[in-house]
């Protein structure tokens, strides 16, 4: 089937030039499907992969139908975190201005961190356009300076993460607070059965655009790397010296490991911002904005922070610890390979990350592992399923470990003489075991 062009989907001519000044050449699969779904005015489950240009499918369709004659709130656009709802007002701004449209579309953002009495100062003049999180929203429209209920149309982003966060009972109660009959946009990466009571409940036979595509893009490139004994950071510099990023987001799985990692890459000399949960809201609202202004070249982050955050130019994510589920991996990896560019996902796997490397690859990701020899990329061997199964530490052998005596002097063949005596304590540990299961 032949792709259609922005020009064959409705949208106004205000529209379609923003399309061509954001170089826009075809849609994508899920704004081709959901753009007229949209512009008619329908309800609708928007479903596919990070990455895949679901923020614009839904933007540029509401606001070619906004009416700057009323001064109401004509559009609420939901987002589980600041940072996200901070990207998506960014998006909002850059179109109302390409489409000359600065005085004529007025969007607010209602999120934590900002001051609070100027945000509620600003919304004495209505806004067409309000765009935050769930509670902060409710916050204001508990305080009296908001009123939602003239909204024709509620957008709900990254609901798999609302669901996560437990954000899907305040949206009920902004909900209650909207029309009856009010237009609702759901887009999600990901469908939790969860997620289905809730879409139920407020929608009879929704339209469901599902866009099928692998757990990541086509354009992307996978890479795995031997933890072993490296101290990651030198190895990071190292790599930094090779893949030269426009800009590089570093994922780890803690906040404190987060901060420990940008210091050691600071010192250095690399250009790195941090971004996690533990910031204080002025900070994340600095480096969010800085990030947008891609005033970073390096950029460590946990899971929940860089979530759905669309850093333009993200040539490479790089993986400083593992996930432990598909779905974080797949969240993680789509910040890069957007909208039909080239992307490079790198992850540095040790052996406790083998149910998930397994998981990945049997769902269609094909991983190159590598190692890093002068200055280039050369292949390592892949590690033995079997093997690393067969190696990774049970209770009884780290406890046995943990009773072998270390010799204070080492001397050849001392690892072999180790390990026999890890052994033998593993063999009395399980009789003593079986003694006690037997009385």
């Amino acid at each position: 089937m032949e792709q259609l062009h922005f020009k064959q989907l409705g949208l106004n001519e205000t529209l379609l030039q923003v399309v061509d000044k954001l170089y826009f050449k075809k849609p994508t699969a899920i704004q081709e499907k959901a753009i007229p779904h949209i512009l008619a005015g329908k309800s609708m489950i928007g479903e596919s992969q990070t990455g895949s240009g679901k923020t614009h499918a839904y933007l540029l369709p509401l606001l070619n139908n906004i009416d700057p004659s009323k001064n109401e709130v004509q559009i609420v656009i939901t987002a589980p975190t600041r940072e996200l709802a901070m990207q998506l007002m960014e998006e909002v701004k850059t179109i109302t201005t390409l489409a000359d449209k600065e005085d004529a579309w007025r969007a607010r953002l209602i999120v934590g961190g900002l001051d609070r009495k100027r945000m509620k100062r600003q919304l004495n003049t209505t806004p067409h356009i309000v765009v935050g999180t769930p509670g902060r929203i409710l916050d204001m429209i508990n305080e009296g300076v908001l009123s939602i209920y003239s909204a024709k149309s509620f957008v709900i982003d990254e609901a798999d993460l609302m669901l996560d966060l437990n954000f899907i009972e305040t949206i009920d109660t902004l909900l209650v607070r909207s029309k009856k009959d009010i237009q609702m946009l759901i887009f999600s990466a990901t469908f939790p059965k969860q997620l289905h009571h809730f879409i139920q409940k407020y929608l009879k036979k929704p339209t469901h655009i599902k866009i099928e595509g692998g757990l990541a893009p086509d354009t992307m490139t996978h890479r795995l790397i031997d933890r072993k004994h490296h101290n990651i950071a030198d190895k990071i510099f190292e790599l930094s010296k090779m893949i030269q990023p426009y800009v590089a987001l570093l994922f780890t799985n803690s906040k404190e490991s987060a901060d420990e990692l940008a210091k050691n890459l600071q010192e250095k000399g690399l250009n790195v911002g941090v971004l996690h949960g533990g910031l204080s809201s002025r900070e994340r609202t600095r480096m969010v904005k800085a990030i947008i202004d891609l005033k970073y070249e390096y950029i460590v982050a946990t899971d929940l922070a860089s979530r759905g955050i669309d850093i333009k130019g993200t040539s490479h994510v790089i993986n400083v610890e593992l996930p432990k589920e598909v779905d974080f991996y797949v969240h993680r990896v789509g910040r890069t390979a957007r909208a039909g560019l080239e992307g490079t996902a790198i992850s540095f796997y040790s052996e406790d990350d083998a149910p998930l490397i397994e998981q990945l690859e049997n769902q269609g990701i094909t991983f190159l592992y590598s190692e890093i020899k002068n200055g280039e990329w050369v292949n390592s061997k892949r590690y033995n399923k079997r093997e690393l199964r067969k190696n990774v530490s049970t209770k009884l052998d780290q406890e046995a470990w943990r009773q072998v005596k270390k010799p204070k002097k080492v001397k050849p063949g001392y690892k072999k003489k180790m390990k026999r005596e890890q052994e033998k304590v593993k063999r009395r540990l399980q009789q003593t075991t079986h003694k006690k299961r037997g009385k």
